[in-house]
């Protein structure tokens, strides 16, 4: 198989559609921008039918951004079809991404369908979504609960009507690594034309396994991945671009493929996203949180002065990350101390260094956060 896996990123449907990350026409604009210089593959923009405002970002988007595919999401109605290819038929690369529920509980429950019917909507839409463009996505929402056989069928009615993307979507979070990657590996082996489209990964953090059943994905043969930035999403949302994209590069040993995304873009990208939304990621977030290259212990401190191999894998600077490796506190050493007075332009003696250390941890278990002055402020203090 090719080694080659195309970046799906779903900041702008998926991401907006949680809780307090809503975006304005320009701001999702202004994001398109930033995932294009990025280097994702392709945008899904939005879902055109939810209102006139989404249908006129996604069309916005499709005109001005240039470099991915955009795509819009559409559920498989009719309607849904058309106005998501009004939306994306300005975009020189585009795709129509339609979703129909495989599994029980969805059609049962949710969308009140029997199974045959839920195999012609899949035949009808997809069809018709081809007339508009030559790409086409569908995904099996719940796949990872569905029944196996009527899942192969529904796949392959999907492939036989024109897709040429497949999503099998773990889109409540519950499948385990070693499932869904059996799940590639079995429908791989078991539709006959599985060659002819390209598998690609859903998932969600529900299980705080977004990430690695991703990776276990393309383990089984997927070779798109659906990510957003900080992994915003449904709950507690998707598997995050950032994460999949630096287990990619840091053990490619382990994950030996390719992409296309500019890996020191991550930071601005993820900066652009703290503007834009409500809140920002957890502070200890891998990648881009502002404690992921932070030291506070002061031997984790020592070590990393004398080679920051000791406790950092990656740089920081790889990602367009701002590190802030020390951080001085009640945990931190004369080692660290030493570092940061030498970076404020204090060189002292070794007795002068123990009276100002003494005197900084005394500091430290009063005072929460030590700043530049608190330091200063100590060496000017008599002994």
């Amino acid at each position: 198989m090719n080694d080659k896996v195309f970046f799906f990123d779903t900041s702008l449907r998926d991401g907006e559609q949680s809780p307090g990350c809503t975006m304005h026409h320009a701001e999702k604009l202004r994001f398109a921008h930033a995932l294009a210089n990025l280097g994702v593959d392709i945008i899904e923009a939005g879902f055109p039918i939810a209102s006139d405002g989404d249908l006129g970002s996604v069309q916005a988007i499709a005109r001005e951004v240039r470099g991915p595919r955009i795509a819009a999401l559409a559920r498989c109605k009719l309607g849904d079809i058309e106005a998501a290819a009004r939306a994306v038929e300005a975009a020189p690369l585009n795709r129509i991404h339609t979703f129909l529920a495989s599994s029980d509980l969805h059609l049962q429950a949710k969308l009140r369908i029997t199974r045959a019917q839920a195999l012609d909507q899949v035949a009808q839409c997809v069809a018709l979504a081809r007339t508009h463009t030559a790409d086409v996505e569908f995904s099996a929402e719940d796949a990872t609960r569905s029944d196996l056989d009527f899942l192969l069928q529904m796949i392959a009615v999907a492939i036989q009507a024109g897709a040429t993307t497949i999503n099998l979507p773990d889109t409540v979070g519950y499948s385990t690594p070693a499932e869904y990657r059996a799940l590639f590996e079995t429908v791989r082996t078991r539709i006959k034309n599985a060659d002819s489209v390209i598998f690609s990964t859903h998932c969600h953090d529900d299980l705080g396994l977004a990430v690695i059943n991703t990776l276990a994905g393309v383990e089984g043969g997927a070779r798109q991945v659906e990510v957003s930035v900080h992994g915003i999403g449904e709950r507690a949302g998707n598997a995050a671009l950032e994460e999949v994209a630096a287990l990619m590069h840091i053990r490619h040993d382990a994950y030996p493929y390719t992409n296309g995304l500019k890996l020191d873009e991550i930071g601005p990208t993820s900066r652009l996203l703290d503007d834009i939304i409500s809140f920002t990621p957890s502070p200890n977030k891998a990648i881009v949180g502002r404690n992921a290259f932070a030291h506070a212990s002061g031997i984790h401190q020592h070590g990393v002065l004398a080679n920051p191999l000791t406790y950092e894998i990656m740089s920081s600077a790889a990602f367009g990350v701002h590190s802030n490796t020390i951080v001085l506190g009640k945990h931190s050493g004369r080692r660290a101390l030493q570092h940061r007075l030498q970076e404020l332009g204090f060189t002292l003696t070794p007795e002068e260094l123990n009276d100002t250390y003494t005197r900084f941890t005394t500091l430290a278990d009063r005072k929460k956060t030590l700043y530049d002055q608190d330091i200063i402020a100590l060496v000017a203090q008599p002994a």
